[in-house]
């Protein structure tokens, strides 16, 4: 059975250490559990990488330390992944402030991913987001992707 293909944007990946939010803290470590047996497919992109950076220690070493102990493909931040983001801002899903959350979802589009998964309800898991997101891609031909939360892949079983 082919697995699911998943991206994880950087909210999900810093929030593997985050005590001020203990909920989210719990269900990405569950997640990450997932991630780590091979359950998921999963997909990074080029501004994740960037926006870790940012990360101050010794968070910065422990989100490198836990990436270590993952398989992920890692996609770049290309032309056609900026025109996409650009389309997005475009469309008014999001502003040009937000662009690189456009530009994860458009990574995250353009890499096949069955799911794009994040923390940032302000910007991508919300259903201006994600409405705007599913036109974009019915009209543009893309595969047709869920946005949710580390909670809903945390609670769903490996057998489902």
């Amino acid at each position: 059975m082919k697995k699911t293909r998943i991206y994880l944007d950087t909210s999900v990946i810093s929030h593997l250490d985050a005590p001020e939010t203990p909920e989210k803290m719990r269900d990405t470590l569950r997640l990450w559990k997932k991630v780590k047996r091979g359950v998921y497919e999963v997909v990074l992109s080029e501004v994740v990488f960037i926006e870790l950076t940012k990360c101050q220690e010794p968070k910065k070493s422990l989100l490198a330390d836990a990436l270590q102990q993952i398989k992920y493909e890692r996609v770049e931040s290309n032309d056609d992944v900026v025109a996409l983001a650009s389309k997005f801002v475009n469309f008014g899903v999001l502003r040009q402030k937000s662009f690189d959350d456009c530009r994860h979802i458009a990574a995250a589009l353009l890499s096949g991913c069955d799911i794009i998964v994040s923390w940032n309800f302000k910007h991508i898991v919300n259903p201006k987001t994600i409405s705007g997101v599913k036109e974009i891609s019915a009209t543009g031909g893309y595969k047709d992707m869920i946005i949710c939360s580390p909670s809903m892949l945390a609670e769903e079983s490996d057998d489902e």
